[in-house]
Order: structure tokens, then C-alpha cells, then sequence
């Protein structure tokens, strides 16, 4: 409102300067109501100050109560103008100081305030209005903390929301459903389940629980990781039909929040379940529980259902086709995925960052690293710009198919645009992922020198799980696996990060690579004592592979059967297990009980028991297996299954046949399958056969030391020294170096390491001294020196001399002189064990009370009393 007041007064008014107007008050308006109309014309903070000013000046805004009841509701009146001014221009403080000043101080706009700083993400400062506005005099209500315990749950605070959670029961609202329903809320954000449970069986007791509560428990368990009991919720809501059921009946948002659980679990039955009940109810019409259903289908593999609820929806929004693109592409379906591509082109519908990022994902996770790299160009052309989960699938697609200088753009690209640059919380957590996705795409590309300085630039305290299990699962699978149980050991020591399932196969695969038995049983104590049962399955997998790979086949055994509920894994990791220790009709038996189990076998199965038949000398059961594939499971071989098939016969004998199914073969021999005739042509000694092999891999371009090893032993074996020179000088020129020989064992002070003739030992006198006694003690039994597996052109007296200076003997002499009586002896050698030393160890078992327990490339050796386990197959 603006006052025209008379030239002959100018004097004595008072001015306010308004964005549109000038405000002249004369010193006799005193009434509050002349200033309430006054602050709808204020268009910024400095005025609303201007016009509070004036107010005071005059006395109207008394923080005492007025003596005149007429009075008081118009200063009340007054002040609530003033607040509501202030909040209008977001000047909060301001606001805060008049209500801090008026009495009794209005909790309507405490409310406000507290809801307007949740809003702008001020969270800290609406936890610290809730204890300022008692100070103030005001009494919090039911409006009161649903938003300061939503700021709590936002941040997250657990102590904070605890502190809410106290004032709430001393302020006699604990029994406001609205209020516990917010408190189970923030509990949930919290990761404090147990306390979310608490608030939600104490409000059920009750009776005051409602559809909200049960949506709020619902979600918290699906976000807690604990899908299954979220179905059982879900399944509980609105049974009977009671008054009190019917106020629980499930509602959009208890659909929206139980389909992820579907399909966590994969549970399609209980998705379609809750497709009918959405249907019969009315409920399906909702766009988000549409999306919902989509999501559960695509992620349960069912893209025809995903595509019937698709073209069923009235509305679609972006999210609709962008889970449409991502369930393609993730169960593989890129053709389906590029034609919604172009559809939703075709109907003007922008392809955002979630729909790019989609496809690429998709690419990555098949493995499809080059055809990903090729969409974000197209990605990029498009003027789409990547975020985080963008880079983080592009490094995994690098990753995959080691595309190592692509991934080193892709690292630079995101230094560019800034992607490794925090600014608050949310980027923190963000540029932990790609870093992260950094280390797992260096490791895997075997540039580990990268990966570790990465990792070094981020400080312990931000390290989180992920960040650790990268680079230990590089280190075990493509790195030095030593490093790998190093990193672990770091990790549990320094206790920033709690080691998972994912951790903890990764450290069991190292200790498998380097048959440690010693540390993976300790690891093994350790999942006793601390994991979860929901990891037992796949922790358990992992153990039956490393104790079956240290040599402890029988441990990997009693782990087998004391899994209650087996999969895949678990069968074929055993089986696996006894194919490597030569007992083919243990691993046999395992595939009936597999079969028993309704379990179906597929291409890798075959591929394992063709392995352990192969093994185990059991040729016609091999034969058998092959033909069965086929016939009773309609698998078709692979190359890999061929390979299998030619190792199985040439190790049996039957090196013509194996030829001969090569010959036959429908598919072109792969480079497995002549590596394979090639070990085969070295245990029968048929040199044109294995020049004919040697010849084909040149053509496939497979040309390693392992391949160029094998054909110079085969002519070594024959006396063709030319034809060994040709070979080694075949391998100068080609820049391939022959990996030298080497065993270990663990010692008491750790593992120790054996070469050819190696003398570093501190016990190396010792070592040969016991080790010439026993070859002395051996020879008088029968042993004869193998010189023929000495493959240099010298003479037999210096052949036995090379001979007994292997690897793999002065490993068992170093086991004999360390290790307390009976006490089993476990070697690893990296290549194939001498021919001559398997004859030397049959023999010196005779003459210990050890068990000789050796791991070579190829198999399991277990020496006892003058037997080995491999009965001659190896």
C-alpha cells in the first residue's frame, strides 16, 4: 500500500525505498495493521530490513505478550508477516532471529524454515533448528520431525537421528505414526536396520501402523540387501480382513517398492504374482509401477514379457524405453536394443546419458569391449555427454578385451571433463568408482604399475571394499599372486575395510595360483568366524577350488558336503578337483549326483569330465562322455572339447585315432587342438606327426615357449640336435624366451624357491648332501637315471649329472631335511615334473615316511610308497 502524505509533514516521515515504489510513513502510524499490507510491495531482504527497522522503532514488535488482547494477535500478526517476508527472499537467518525473538514463537514457521533448509540441502543447519526452536520457546509438533529426521537419514547421522529419536519420545510422539513411519525412514538411510525393525514391530503391536509403515520397512529391507525377507513383508500386508488389514493394503508405491526385490532374486513367480495382483487392483496404470515391472522381466531374462508391458503402457516416459535399451542390452540382445534406438529417434524421444550408458553397459558385461568403445563415439557425436557410470562401463569394456591405450584415453578423457574432481559428498563417491574402475582396467590389462599408483593416490580412509578387491583380484589373476595375498593382509590389518565374498575368492584364487596351503586356511578360519550365510555358497565354491588346487583334495571334499544347497559351481569344482588328482570314478560319481539334483550339465561340464577321464587313463568312459553330449544333451562340441578328446587318446595310447578324429573334426581345428596332438606326438615320440602339428600353429599364428618347447624335447628325445638348434634359434628370432624351471614349497619361514642347479639356499650344502645320499639309497633299489629326459647333446655321465640338480629334487631333499617325520611334503613346479625325477620321487617315496604331494602344469602327483597317483597319464 502507498501513502501520500502532505508536503507540509515531509519533514518529519520517514522514507523506504521499494523496488517499484516509495514507501513514506508518518510518525503517527503506529497501528500494526498500516505495516501488513506494507510488506506485500517489499520485493528484497534489504527492504523487509528497512520495514523491520521501523517496526521497532515504534515498539510494535514487543517480544513480550501485549496486556491488550486486541493487541496481541495483531503484533503476532505482524511478526508472522515479518517471518514470512524473509522466507519469501530466502533470507533464512533473518527469519530465524524474529523467531527467536517472538513470544510465544510460532512452530507453524519453524516448520518452514526446517523444510525449506532440507530442501536446499542444508542439512545440517535444519538438524540444529530442531533444539533452537525450544530454546525459542516453541514446542515441536507432528510437522516438526518427519523433516528433521529426514535431514538425519539424508546426510547420514545415526547418532543425530538417535538424538531426534530421544526428543521425540519425552515429546509424547511416539505413539504419531506419521512420526515413526519418518523414523523408520531414517533408520533405513542410516544402514541401521536393526533399529528400523524395532520402530516398525513396536508401531505393529500397537496398532497404529498403516500402508506407509509397511512400505517404509519394505524398502528398507530391499535397500538393506535382504530381499527375501522384503517378499515375506510383502506377502504379509493386508492378510485377514480386518479394519485394521485394509488400512495396510498394498498400495503404487509398496509395488514400487518390492519389485526390485523380484528381481534381486530373479523371482519371476513372485513378480508375475504381483503383476496380477496389480492388475485385479487397479494399480497398473501407474507409470513407475509399469517401469518397475519392466526392470524386474528384463533382469529375470524375460524380454518378451518386458515388451508386453512396453507396448501395454499409455504413457511411457524416458525411463521406460531407457529400461527397455538397458534389459536388451544386458541379457545380450543388441540388435533388439539398437532398434529401440532408432525407434525412439523416430519418435523424437532424446536419447539421454542413461540411454547410452545402457548400451554400453551391455556391451561391457558381454564382453564386447571394441563394439562399446565404437557407441560411445557415436555417444559423443550424438553431443551426449558421459557421466560417471558412462566412464566406469567404458573402462570395464576396455578391461575385458585389455585394450589397454583405449582405456588410457578413456582415463584422460575423464581428467578433462573434470570426472576426477570432487566437489562434494556425491562426486566423492563418484569419483571413487572410476578411480576403482581405473585400478580393475589397468590390473586387468597387466599394467599393475598404474593400477598401484592409483590406488596409492587414494587415501585409506576412502578406501572402500571395491577399491581393495580390484586390485587384489588383478594381482591373482593376472599379476604376481603374491602381491595379491600381501594386499590382503594389508587389508584386514589396517581395518578401514571389511573384506567380502568378492575379496575373499579373489585371495583364495591367489592362494590356489601359488598352492599355499598353509594361507588358505587361514583365510578359510577367517570366513568361519566373520561371513554372513548369504555368502557361504559362493565363498565355499571358491574353497573347494583352492584346496583342491594346494593338494588337499579330501578337505575340498568334506567342504563339498557340508554345503547344504549346491549349484553349479559346486559340482564342477569338485569334479575339476578329482580330475587333477587322477581319480576319474570319484569325479564320475559326482556327475551322478549332480544329474540327481535336477541340475542339467552343460558344455563345461563335459569339458571337466572329459578332463578327468583323461587323467585317469579311463579312455572308453571319455569316448562315451564325448558321444553322449551329443546325442542325450544336444551340446555341441567345441574346440576345446576336441582338444580334450585328442589329450584323452593320446594319453591312452591311441595316437592314430586321435589323429584321425582330428581329420574328421566338423569345425577347423583351433590351435588347443594341435597343442594338444603335439603333447601327445611327445609321450609317443612321432616327430613328422608333431612337425605336422608345429606347422599348423605357425599357419594359426600360436607360436609360444610352451609350443616351441614341446617339438625341441620331441626332437631331443630323437637325437635330432640340429633340429633343436633350428628351434631355439627359431625362438632368438621370434623374441620368445623359455620360462625357466622352477619349484617351491612353504617352508616354516615362508616359501622358498628351487632353480636348476640353484645354490642360493643357506642350507644348500645340506640340501645336495641328503640329496646325493638318496639318489645313492634309490639306485641300489633299481632306479635308473632317464637320460634320455636330459635334453642337451653331452654325454650319459654328464646327462645324469644335470639330472639330478632339477628343480623338483632339491625341493623334495629341502621338504625331507625341514619337515618333522610323516609330515606331508607339497611341491609346485611351473612346468611339466622331468620324466626322470617322476622315476627318482616314485622311488625315494619308498624310502621316506613322507607323502610327496607334487603339482606340476598339467596335474596332481602323489607319491607314496613307491606308487604315484597318476598310475603313468600325465
Amino acid at each position: 500500500m502507498l501513502l501520500r502524505l502532505p508536503k507540509a509533514t515531509k519533514t518529519t516521515t520517514s522514507r523506504l525505498f521499494s523496488t517499484n515504489t516509495l514507501l513514506l510513513l508518518s510518525p503517527l502510524t503506529n497501528s500494526p495493521s498500516d505495516f501488513l499490507s506494507l510488506f506485500q510491495e517489499c520485493k528484497s531482504s534489504s527492504h523487509i530490513r528497512c520495514l523491520h527497522q521501523q517496526i521497532l522503532a515504534r515498539g510494535l514488535l514487543s517480544p513480550l505478550p501485549s496486556t491488550s488482547s486486541s493487541e496481541s494477535p495483531l503484533s503476532q500478526q505482524l511478526g508472522a508477516a515479518i517471518v514470512s517476508s524473509y522466507l519469501a527472499c530466502s533470507a533464512l537467518t533473518d527469519a530465524i532471529t524474529v523467531l527467536e525473538r517472538l513470544t510465544p514463537s510460532p512452530i507453524l514457521w519453524w516448520n518452514l524454515l526446517i523444510r525449506q533448509n532440507v530442501q536446499s540441502c542444508q542439512l545440517y543447519s535444519a538438524f540444529s533448528l530442531c533444539f533452537r526452536l525450544r530454546y525459542a520457546g516453541a514446542r515441536p509438533d507432528q510437522y516438526t520431525f518427519p523433516f528433521v529426521l529426514k535431514a538425519c537419514g539424508e546426510l547420514p547421522s545415526y547418532r543425530r537421528g538417535t538424538l531426534v529419536h530421544a526428543l521425540i519420545c519425552t515429546s509424547g510422539f511416539d505413539s504419531n505414526v506419521f512420526v515413526c513411519n519418518a523414523l523408520i525412514t531414517m533408520y533405513s538411510r542410516c544402514g541401521v536396520l536393526v533399529d528400523a525393525c524395532q520402530v516398525f514391530d513396536d508401531i505393529t503391536i500397537r496398532g497404529i501402523d498403516d500402508v506407509i509403515s509397511w512400505n517404509s520397512i519394505v524398502a528398507c529391507y530391499v535397500k538393506g540387501g535382504s530381499p527375501q525377507f522384503a517378499l515375506k513383508l510383502f506377502a504379509e500386508m493386508g492378510n485377514g480382513v480386518s479394519e485394521r488389514s485394509s488400512k495396510r493394503r498394498s498400495d503404487v508405491i509398496s509395488l514400487v517398492n518390492i519389485l526390485p526385490a523380484c528381481a534381486a532374486l530373479r523371482a519371476l513367480l513372485q513378480a508375475r504374482e504381483i503383476h496380477g495382483y496389480a492388475m485385479r487392483n487397479d494399480l497398473y496404470w501407474d507409470v513407475f509401477v509399469a517401469n518397475a515391472f519392466i526392470d524386474v522381466y528384463a533382469k529375470c531374462g524375460m524380454m518378451e514379457d518386458a515388451l508386453k508391458v512396453f507396448r501395454g503402457m499409455g504413457n511411457k516416459d524416458v525411463v521406460s524405453w531407457n529400461a527397455m535399451v538397458t534389459g536388451y542390452s544386458q541379457n545380450g540382445k543388441f540388435n533388439e536394443a539398437l532398434e529401440l534406438f532408432n525407434e525412439m529417434r523416430k519418435n523424437k524421444i532424446e536419447l539421454n546419458v542413461v540411454t547410452w550408458s545402457s548400451v554400453i553397459a551391455g556391451y561391457a558385461q558381454h564382453g564386447h569391449g571394441y563394439e562399446a568403445l565404437d557407441v560411445f563415439r557415436k555417444m559423443q557425436l550424438a553431443g551426449s555427454n558421459p557421466n560417471s557410470v558412462t566412464i566406469i562401463s567404458l573402462l570395464s569394456a576396455c578391461a575385458s578385451v585389455g585394450a589397454l591405450s583405449q582405456g588410457m584415453e578413456v582415463h584422460a578423457y575423464a581428467l578433462r571433463t573434470c570426472l576426477l574432481i570432487s566437489d562434494d559428498d556425491c562426486d566423492e563417491e563418484e569419483d571413487l568408482m572410476v578411480q576403482n574402475g581405473l585400478i580393475d582396467m589397468y590390473s586387468k590389462c597387466k599394467h599393475f604399475n598404474s593400477a598401484h599408483l592409483i590406488f596409492s593416490s587414494i587415501p585409506l580412509i576412502k578406501r572402500n571394499v571395491v577399491t581393495w578387491t580390484v586390485l587384489i583380484g588383478g594381482y591373482a589373476q593376472h599379476g604376481d599372486a603374491n602381491h595379491a595375498l600381501e594386499l590382503f593382509s594389508t587389508m584386514l590389518k589396517d581395518g578401514s575395510s571389511s573384506p567380502n565374498a568378492f575379496t575373499i575368492s579373489c585371495a583364495l584364487m591367489a592362494c590356489a595360483r601359488l598352492s599355499v596351503l598353509r594361507f588358505g586356511r587361514e583365510i578359510h578360519a577367517y570366513v568361519f568366524r566373520n561371513q554372513s550365510e548369504a555368502e557361504i555358497l559362493f565363498v565355499n565354491n571358491c574353497l573347494i577350488d583352492m584346496y583342491s588346487k594346494c593338494g588337499h583334495i579330501d578337505a575340498a571334499q568334506k567342504v563339498f558336503y557340508r554345503i547344504p544347497q549346491k549349484n553349479y559351481v559346486s559340482f564342477t569344482s569338485l569334479m575339476t578337483g578329482y580330475g587333477m588328482h587322477g581319480r576319474g570314478e570319484d569325479a564320475l560319481s559326482i556327475f551322478a549326483e549332480m544329474q540327481k539334483s535336477g541340475l542339467s550339465p552343460d558344455g563345461v561340464t563335459f569339458l571337466v569330465l572329459l578332463y578327468a577321464c583323461s587323467h585317469s587313463g579311463m579312455v572308453e568312459q571319455g569316448l562315451r562322455y564325448f558321444e553322449t553330449m551329443g546325442k542325450d544333451y544336444g551340446l555341441v562340441a567345441s574346440s576345446e572339447h576336441y582338444a580334450c578328446l585328442i589329450d584323452l587318446l593320446g594319453r591312452g595310447g591311441r595316437l592314430t585315432e586321435a589323429w584321425e578324429k582330428i581329420i574328421k573334426m566338423p569345425i577347423e581345428p583351433s590351435s588347443v587342438v594341435w597343442v594338444a596332438l603335439l603333447g601327445a606326438c611327445r609321450t609317443h615320440s612321432d616327430v613328422e606327426l608333431a612337425e605336422y602339428a608345429f606347422k599348423q600353429l605357425i599357419e594359426l599364428k600360436y607360436i609360444n615357449d610352451g609350443t616351441c618347447t614341446l617339438l625341441s624335447n620331441i626332437y631331443a628325445n630323437a637325437g635330432l640336435w640340429q633340429n633343436v638348434a633350428r628351434i631355439r634359434l627359431l625362438m632368438k628370432n621370434s623374441g620368445i624366451k623359455k620360462r625357466p624351471g622352477c619349484s617351491w614349497i612353504l617352508g616354516k619361514k615362508g616359501t622358498v624357491t628351487f632353480f636348476v642347479g640353484d645354490r642360493s639356499h643357506p642350507e644348500s650344502r645340506e640340501i645336495y648332501a641328503l640329496l646325493g645320499i638318496l639318489i645313492e639309497r634309490i639306485k641300489a633299489l633299481g632306479y635308473i637315471p632317464k637320460t634320455c629326459f636330459a635334453l642337451h647333446d653331452v654325454d650319459d655321465e654328464e646327462k645324469g649329472f644335470l639330472l639330478s640338480e632339477h628343480s623338483e629334487r632339491l625341493a623334495v631333499a629341502y621338504g625331507i631335511l625341514t619337515s618333522s617325520p610323516e609330515a606331508t611334503i607339497r611341491i609346485t613346479k611351473n612346468l611339466r615334473v622331468c620324466g626322470d625325477c617322476h622315476s627318482a620321487i616314485t622311488y625315494i617315496s619308498m624310502i621316506v615316511d613322507h607323502e610327496i604331494i607334487l603339482r606340476d602344469s598339467s596335474r596332481f602327483h602323489h607319491f607314496k610308497k613307491g606308487s604315484c597317483s597318476c598310475q603313468g597319464f600325465w
